[in-house]
């Protein structure tokens, strides 16, 4: 493997700018390095997610590698150094995307273009995968849907740990409703906002669940929104707020609104409870319409999808550990939605992600990618 390519090319990807909506250049430059690399085949499906196949000698199972290129905005005046010169300081890249998640790309591209072909049965795919930022696993989605992969590995962060379980998310929206009177008379009005925080206050003391390999749930208050705005002496009639919810396997959309109409009517307050409709258009024209709802996933520690991988990453890297993702992943999709077996492994932290001078270790970058090449060889080992 070409480690200095493999870093150069990490450098290219961090320095070109790919919010969710404007990932076209860095798909075009990804596939260039996948036929640079010998893939057999690259395309971009209509989604617009770039992707190569690697062929193995012999017909087995096909093997998915996604990652997602797609990155939150970064405020320069915010950092230490330009967040998109992937400057290089003290053995660690800077730049936005570099741990969420583009070096997890990078490292996959170049782990599955080194296995050796005549030793696996069946396929790998490569997928840069595009818009995850905004609706986990949407354009993965057409991915499946179009390749029927067998297994998934998910490119993210989990410190060159093996994750075979996630937590999900879900965006809810509360809202109440009062009557407007000027705010010198407020005995005529009833306030939104005040019956709100009663609510905000009874949804807060709910117990959390929790799961031995997940951890808890969680109902986090994200933003609140008052009507009339700004008020102007005016008592509000509408108050609007969104929780995010961390989510644990076997809860659906029904069951979360089913505990939230209970915690409404135990604490006297009216209240209207919906899961936020999400609606997205990636820069391919590809519509996503669907609710923000994200399912959690778990997959049993004994599937051979683990254990071959975890085997083949103990031979080089013997700290590996088994674990789950606290962050919600394109996993929603593979495992949550089609029950496809899927595991993660990628290079960095999940603090690392979104952070101000957001940085990966060049070291970690390289074992990443050896660790890609090793669990593609173990898991297409035999059909």
């Amino acid at each position: 493997m070409d480690e200095k390519a493999l870093i150069a090319f990490t450098q290219d990807i961090i320095r070109i700018r790919s919010l969710s909506g404007e990932e076209e250049a860095v798909v075009e430059r990804v596939l260039r390095e996948m036929q640079n690399q010998g893939f057999d085949d690259t395309w971009v499906d209509s989604a617009g997610n770039a992707l190569g196949i690697i062929q193995g000698e012999r017909p087995g199972k096909c093997l998915l590698l996604d990652s997602h290129i797609d990155t939150v905005n970064a405020n320069p005046a915010d950092w230490d150094c330009d967040p998109f010169a992937a400057e290089i300081r003290a053995g660690r890249i800077y730049g936005r995307g570099s741990a969420d998640n583009k070096g997890n790309l990078a490292a996959m591209l170049y782990g599955a273009a080194a296995v050796d072909r005549q030793s696996i049965y069946g396929s790998i795919i490569v997928c840069a995968s595009v818009h995850e930022e905004v609706m986990e696993g949407g354009t993965l989605q057409v991915v499946i849907r179009d390749n029927n992969p067998d297994y998934v590995i998910i490119g993210e962060a989990t410190q060159l740990n093996l994750n075979r379980g996630g937590r999900g998310r879900a965006e809810v929206v509360v809202e109440t409703t009062g009557k407007s009177a000027h705010s010198s008379s407020p005995e005529v009005g009833k306030c939104a906002v005040h019956a709100m925080i009663k609510l905000v206050q009874a949804i807060e003391q709910n117990p959390v669940m929790r799961h031995p390999l997940l951890g808890t749930s969680s109902m986090v208050l994200t933003d609140i929104h008052s009507e009339p705005y700004p008020g102007h002496s005016v008592i509000p009639n509408h108050c609007r707020v969104t929780f995010d919810r961390r989510l644990l396997p076997g809860e659906t959309i029904d069951s979360i609104l089913d505990e939230l109409h209970q915690t409404t009517a135990k604490a006297g307050v009216e209240a209207k409870i919906t899961i936020l409709e999400g609606q997205e258009t990636t820069y391919r024209g590809h519509h996503m319409q669907a609710h923000k709802f994200f399912p959690a996933w778990e997959l049993e520690e004994n599937h051979p999808l683990v254990m071959r991988a975890y085997r083949a990453l103990l031979k080089d890297q013997p700290l590996t550990q088994i674990s789950s993702f606290q962050f919600c992943t394109n996993a929603a999709s593979s495992a949550g939605l089609f029950a496809i077996p899927t595991i993660g492994y990628g290079l960095g932290s999940e603090k690392d992600a979104h952070t101000v001078n957001e940085s990966i270790a060049i070291d970690e970058l390289i074992q990443a990618a050896q660790g890609y090449r090793l669990i593609c060889e173990a898991v297409l080992a035999s059909d």
